[in-house]
């Protein structure tokens, strides 16, 4: 289970905001961009935490849905710290840093701030590869002012970490991974949407995170794949999705993807299949993407052929196609996706702009066993 509180069921993704706590997101000149991607995705979702500020200095001033291209999130982005807490008038529960850079690592200005945050009395959320409890200056300032820091990708003890036992074939419902053609393109976002969606439609659905942001948003069941030794990648998440197919009983179990299965940079997609051994997956594309995020010299690949590499790697179908809008126009993103459905014939949508029910048609299709739960949640 993730280090956090308990979340409150998934199934009620519209918790009161009194039971959560509260935050304010770092993502200075990253908000709405790939690197932002933990704000980015706070900001639209959290079941543990009360967003109420955003620092982005380049962009203060705006509500930071509206900076992310959508609905007004009553979520004031600020130029600094000192400005959010002034906006907030009071000082929120925690401190959430809210960026994935490449390094992951603090630079020395934000090492100054995370101290500032500390010594105004917030716990910290830190989902870097750079543990902060492990550093003395951190840990001593921590223990000054009594917060806790949460480091996120810390990873167990290696003497309680598991192997894979093949003990996955014990989960009778279906599992669907939702994976993508390169880093930061939205898998998170769609498996959260399918998430709620089933739900909400009565098919009893559990998520299980695989990296950092998801666990902060407050995925009960996870583990940040990318801090774990590869020996023990698949063996982790197949434990997780057997402690949540136990301790849930759900209809349908969700495994969020990372990287993307072609990507030379990120091996963390191939043990979410070994790991998750998925009966169907949900494809995260973007279209309007020239190049690899970071990795200007490598083109985007097809769908066909993702889906191509994919089907081959593992016993697995892949059921949908999702995409992603960004430097799209609503005309194109229709366009596309009347064309994939064409070209590869599975069902295909927007998550973020258009209705679930596309979404939820890949499940129904995929898993006729489902269709009774559907046609009950449909009264």
């Amino acid at each position: 289970m993730s280090e956090f509180p308990s979340a409150a069921s998934q199934s009620d993704a519209g918790d009161h905001l009194s039971d959560k706590k509260t935050a304010i997101v770092y993502c200075e000149a990253n908000f709405g961009a790939i690197d932002g991607k933990t704000a980015n995705g706070l900001v639209r979702h959290s079941e543990l935490y009360e967003i109420l500020a955003v620092i982005d200095s380049e962009q203060s001033g705006i509500d930071a849905g509206i900076a992310l291209g959508e609905a007004s999130k009553g979520i004031p982005i600020c130029r600094d710290l000192a400005q959010a807490l002034a906006q907030v008038g009071h000082v929120p529960d925690y401190f959430i840093f809210g960026m994935a850079p490449a390094s992951g690592m603090l630079s020395d200005g934000e090492r100054g701030l995370v101290l500032e945050a500390i010594n105004c009395g917030m716990n910290i959320v830190n989902g870097l590869h750079e543990f902060l409890n492990d550093d003395p200056v951190f840990a001593a300032a921590s223990a000054a002012r009594q917060v806790k820091i949460l480091d996120i990708r810390k990873p167990r003890p290696k003497k309680d970490l598991q192997m894979f036992s093949g003990r996955i074939a014990a989960v009778t419902c279906p599992r669907v991974a939702v994976l993508g053609t390169d880093c930061a393109i939205g898998k998170r976002t769609t498996a959260t949407i399918l998430n709620r969606a089933l739900n909400d439609r009565g098919v009893k659905t559990v998520m299980v995170g695989t990296g950092q942001t998801g666990l902060i948003q407050g995925a009960r069941y996870g583990v940040a794949l990318d801090a774990i030794p590869s020996q023990f990648c698949a063996g982790e998440l197949e434990a997780k999705i057997i402690e949540a197919f136990e301790n849930e009983n759900p209809d349908v179990i969700l495994i969020e993807g990372q990287g993307s299965l072609s990507h030379p940079a990120f091996s963390t997609s191939s043990f979410i299949l070994r790991g998750s051994c998925p009966d169907g997956v949900v494809l995260q594309h973007a279209p309007g993407r020239p190049h690899r995020c970071d990795f200007a010299q490598m083109p985007m690949p097809m769908p066909a052929k993702e889906i191509h590499l994919i089907e081959t790697f593992a016993n697995t179908k892949v059921i949908g196609l999702t995409i992603n809008h960004e430097h799209m126009t609503e005309a194109e993103v229709d366009s596309a996706i009347t064309l994939y459905e064409l070209e590869l014939g599975i069902p295909a949508t927007d998550a973020l702009t258009k209705s679930p029910e596309r979404l939820l048609e890949m499940i129904r299709l995929a898993f006729p066993s489902l269709e009774k739960k559907f046609a009950a949640g449909a009264r």
